[in-house]
């Protein structure tokens, strides 16, 4: 029997990059026969249930607490968890990953030239149900996201036209005026003579670690989760620094000055030689540079795999976590 739930992606991109993330954090997802099985493990983590699910699933598994932790978009927890009480009380966004990044966004037809921002829009819609006798048509798989985004904009005049394909080609189509949709780079909107609002962007989303607050947590539950936490944690802190070593004359002036200048760490003081330094990976090749200006013979910059240390990330979920039941 399994002590924690843990919900991954089923398909696409999403799932290949949350795999590969997870196996980068020491936790390589097992799965049984050859990837057609829906459940598996995480390798060294006695414990953990892997179930694969569609990325909205994920969200509505988490808040409904029938999975502990899940890989999702955040656009997903939002449309799932529109209400931001609701969504504070049932989900605890532990982290965002940085990949799968894509904007929820309100497009319009590019032949509009006149309606820039949801202020024209609201203009607009009131001028077309003059002109047509109906109000306009919004082609959209984000439901909640796109009625709190044109209440807050003062738009009323619309109706929603739920998408079950491809949403940007529904004015095209002629079965919705215009959209509301994810989008990357814009290229597909532009391709389809769709144009985003100069204040249109929704949400900006990528790939989240999330944690139910509503599922039903047991010790071992809770110490699965935290041990995922400082393995998802150590990787992040990893792929954000570089690590430099280097034997200098007067190391902890040099590290109190790499501090200040390059937002350099010295994760083990600056006694031990060599000095190390953990900097982010764009200051890296600075501070190597005032590294050699303060004497060092040579500088080496290392690729590290993972750090280990006491992180905001797992303390913040360890907060958010009901008292477990045993």
């Amino acid at each position: 029997m399994s002590d924690l739930v843990l919900a991954v992606p089923s398909k696409g991109r999403l799932q290949e990059q949350a795999l590969e993330f997870f196996t980068r954090s020491g936790l390589k997802i097992d799965r049984a026969r050859g990837g057609r099985d829906y459940r598996g493990a995480v390798g060294g983590l006695e414990g953990v249930e892997v179930v694969f699910l569609s990325a909205s699933e994920i969200a509505r598994e988490l808040a409904a607490g029938n999975a502990h932790m899940g890989l999702t978009g955040l656009d997903l927890v939002h449309e799932t968890l529109d209400d931001p009480h609701e969504r504070a009380t049932r989900v605890h966004l532990v982290a965002p990953l940085g990949f799968g990044p894509a904007d929820v966004v309100v497009a319009v037809p590019s032949r509009w030239i006149d309606v820039d921002t949801m202020a024209d829009l609201a203009d607009a819609a009131e001028m077309h149900r003059v002109r047509h006798g109906r109000t306009l048509r919004v082609a959209t798989k984000f439901v909640n996201l796109t009625r709190r985004h044109f209440a807050a904009a003062g738009c009323a005049d619309y109706r929603i036209v739920e998408s079950l394909g491809a949403t940007e080609g529904a004015p095209a189509a002629g079965t919705a005026d215009l959209v509301v949709d994810i989008t990357t780079t814009g290229a597909t909107l532009a391709a389809n003579q769709l144009k985003i609002l100069s204040d249109g962007v929704i949400l900006s989303s990528q790939a989240t670690v999330v944690a139910s607050r509503v599922a039903s947590w047991s010790c071992r539950a809770s110490a699965l989760a935290t041990t995922i936490a400082d393995r998802i944690a150590a990787e992040m802190r990893a792929q954000a620094v570089l690590e430099l070593r280097a034997i200098l004359p007067d190391p902890a002036t040099a590290a109190a000055c790499a501090a200040e200048r390059y937002g350099a760490v010295a994760p083990f003081g600056a006694a031990p030689a060599p000095l190390t330094l953990h900097v982010p990976r764009r200051r890296a090749s600075e501070c190597a540079a005032y590294l050699r200006s303060c004497g060092a013979a040579a500088v080496v910059i290392v690729q590290v795999a993972d750090v280990y240390e006491d992180n905001e990330l797992t303390d913040a979920l360890l907060a958010a976590l009901p008292p477990t039941r045993d």
